[in-house]
Formats: C-alpha cells, structure tokens, sequence
C-alpha cells in the first residue's frame, strides 16, 4: 500500500503540480489586466473562471491548475496576467511565481519520498523475519 501511495503521490507531483508551477511562472511577462472572478470553487483544482475584457473584447477563461484565491467570492476583483496572443491563457498575479503549485509539488513529492522509504525498510522487515523463521 506505501508502494501505491508513493507512486501516486509521486506522479502528482511530476506530472501536474511541476508543469502547472512552469505554466504559471511562463506568464509573469503576460499582459496585465484585472478581472472579476466568474465562478469560484477549487481554484487549486483548476476550477475558477475570471471575466475580463482583453483587445476589446469580453474573455471568460479558467484559471490554471495551481492558482490560489479559492477562498475569494464571486463577484472579486483580481489582477491577472495573460497571454497577448491567446487571452484563454491566463492566471492570477499572485500565482504567476508558481508558489502554491511548486509548493503542492514539493509537498506532494516528500510524501513520496516518504512511503517509497516506509516500502523499503517494511520490505525489508518481512525478508529479515522470513530468513529468521527460516533459521529457527
């Protein structure tokens, strides 16, 4: 089971936490623009949408995964970043260093690191005691 969990936990963090942090940190030289948040939720989860208004035109786009401001409620006011050529692509100011998703991403790989090495020393726990009931 401690096999199960640091494999999961370990690509958690590989595979979405680590690119998430690289996608967000891919936008601190986006343009800058504020923007209302259309539909809050698990904004960590990637389920937040903002609505700001980019070359003219009204934008409803998701937040990344990784992006911080679940607690805020509908209706904020948030400065954002995004992409000139494709306004879909967009995140929080505050999230564009990466941190909550590196964060995730640290935490979620310790605990890896974690139960791959309970695996280990449970293995070899149960080789030490078969080879001493084989002894006895």
């Amino acid at each position: 089971m401690s096999l199960v969990l640091a494999l999961l936990l370990g690509a958690l963090s590989a595979l979405v936490m680590l690119p998430a942090a690289q996608h967000l940190r891919s936008l601190e030289d986006g343009e800058r623009a504020y923007a209302t948040l259309h539909e809050g939720g698990a904004c960590m989860a990637g389920r937040c949408q903002v609505k700001f208004v980019a070359h003219g035109r009204t934008v409803v786009a998701d937040l990344p995964v990784g992006s911080g401001g679940g607690k805020s409620p509908v209706g904020a006011r948030l400065p954002i970043r995004y992409e000139a050529d494709d306004p879909q692509v967009v995140a929080r100011e505050e999230d564009v260093g990466g941190g909550g998703a590196a964060a995730l991403a640290v935490i979620s790989g310790a605990g890896a690191l974690l139960f791959l090495v309970m695996s280990v020393v449970s293995a070899i726990l149960m080789a030490r005691r078969r080879r001493a009931d084989i002894d006895a």
